[in-house]
């Protein structure tokens, strides 16, 4: 899709489509009154007659204007002007894209943007009416046959209305960004909606040559089973035994400053499928763990944001990716293995596999002298219990490293709530057989669950990502989000932008 920017004075706008927004009681934008004159104070008249309430995402569609060069009209409820939040500005933006893929119009323009939200710059409005617009036009076509496929949108082009004194520079350098942000989104989202018999180990690796090869400055490196076991990722190998299909280190290295400066790094867990292990999942809802690599696409998918747009940093992206299910060789409650750090795990659920590959992969980024480590993945149901589907957890060593997210979260809506990791929980942890046993009991599974990924980042600044309540949608809209894609990327081009 093309997004531009539009310098037309609003009475000699011509577009198929105009985005509109207006306020309770039928109060207009300055771009709106312009509008609304030029057109004769039809729209004031639309609203008188309708009475729409103006709240947040509430629409009123003109497929019909007397006069003008305007085809049809989205008038777009902005909520209370005194009162516009982010979380509002977004629910308007989201209906607004969901009413204009349905009229069918290719062009359209928009002044949804002129609206006061929180003291946020036109620049983040823009980037977030593109990234809501993207995932609006978002359809899942893969696996399904050709006159089962949803009808493609026919809109090709979103333009956003300025005025001569606004920032055109800014607002091009976000629709740049949010472009890149949405590509990426979309590449986590169709990974995590590829069924687990498409979606393997393999598959992910095959996916990740692919982006390199796209990129020049993004390098990929495989690593197999043999290569594996030389580095002794015990933890890692294990939760691949009661699986076919063979576990894949997947590695991206992206360069845009001199190879000596030291990489932020980035792992994803990559759990293709993961039906417990031995400790067998229930059978209601299992299909949905195919989703249990998000974390390893939104960092796939993270690596090939940074390229598109250049970043002037070093970073590296770390997947461990396996399946996790039961077989005669599959880990069994009780049993030990041997981490790559050297610490014995003692494996009391089978189902608690995320951990087990991310140990091994986090001991592998120590490697890389790292600025910073940062995981993710959807480890534990506990944190929905704990958040909701709302906020993603956060839990990390280093407070600047946690608060550099708390900010990235909110400036993307992609937010993330931070959880303690005292020494206190470790206790949990104890084994009366090996250094530490992999589960903490039913109490704060969550933090435990950080706790034990604590063990193994002593050594740099770590944060740790939960997005098991966010990384996709359960229910008639089940399907992946894209999360934490827009978190990872704000924070890469804050420390960018820092540098």
């Amino acid at each position: 899709m093309d997004y531009s920017i539009k310098s037309d004075s609003p009475e000699k706008l011509s577009t198929e489509c105009l985005l509109l927004g207006f306020h309770p009681k039928r109060k207009l934008g300055p771009t709106a009154s312009a509008i609304d004159e030029a057109l004769g104070g039809v729209i004031t008249r639309l609203l008188k007659r309708d009475d729409p309430e103006g709240k947040p995402g509430e629409i009123l569609t003109v497929n019909l204007l007397p006069e003008g060069k305007i085809e049809r009209l989205i008038l777009v409820g902005m909520g209370k002007k005194d009162e516009l939040t982010v979380s509002s500005y977004r629910k308007a933006l989201a209906a607004a894209a969901n009413a204009l893929k349905a009229t069918g119009a290719k062009q359209a323009v928009s002044v949804l943007h002129e609206a006061d939200i929180q003291d946020k710059p036109l620049a983040w409005k823009i980037r977030q009416a593109v990234e809501l617009t993207e995932s609006a036009l978002y359809r899942y076509t893969q696996t399904k046959s050709e006159k089962d496929q949803p009808k493609p949108p026919r809109l090709e082009q979103l333009q956003f209305l300025l005025d001569a004194e606004s920032d055109v520079e800014a607002a091009e350098s976000a629709i740049k960004q949010a472009q890149a942000i949405a590509s990426g989104m979309k590449l986590a989202r169709d990974l995590g909606n590829l069924p687990g018999n498409i979606c393997t180990p393999t598959y992910l690796a095959e996916q990740a040559h692919k982006l390199g090869k796209h990129h020049k400055k993004l390098k990929v490196k495989i690593l197999d089973e043999a290569g594996l076991e030389e580095l002794g990722m015990g933890s890692f190998l294990s939760v691949s035994k009661g699986s076919r299909e063979p576990a894949k280190l997947i590695i991206l290295e992206y360069h845009g400053l001199p190879a000596k400066v030291k990489p932020h790094v980035l792992v994803g867990k990559g759990l293709t499928f993961d039906a417990g292990g031995i400790s067998l999942k229930q059978a209601g809802g299992m299909d949905e763990m195919k989703y249990d690599m998000c974390g390893g696409a939104a960092v796939i998918a993270t690596l090939g944001v940074a390229a598109e747009l250049g970043l002037p940093l070093n970073v590296i992206g770390i997947v461990p990716a396996s399946e996790n299910l039961p077989d005669g060789a599959a880990n069994k409650p009780g049993d030990i293995v041997t981490s790559m750090a050297g610490i014995t795990i003692e494996i009391l659920n089978t189902d608690a596999e995320g951990r087990l590959i991310l140990c091994d992969a986090l001991t592998y980024a120590k490697r890389y002298d790292p600025v910073a480590v940062i995981d993710t993945g959807t480890l534990t149901g506990a944190i929905i219990t704990a958040l909701g589907r709302h906020p993603s957890g956060l839990m990390g060593n280093d407070d600047a490293l946690c608060e550099s997210l708390i900010k990235a979260g909110e400036s993307t809506h992609d937010r993330v709530w931070r959880l303690p990791i005292w020494e206190d929980y470790q206790e949990q942890l104890k084994s009366n057989f090996a250094d530490v046993a992999n589960i903490g009991g039913p109490d704060g599974g969550s933090i435990t669950a950080a706790c034990f990924l604590a063990r193994f980042t002593k050594d740099y600044k770590w944060a740790h990502v939960d997005v098991a309540g966010t990384a996709w949608k359960t229910g008639n809209e089940k399907g992946a989000t894209g999360r934490p894609v827009p978190l990872l990327c704000q924070y890469l081009i804050d420390q960018a932008d820092a540098a």
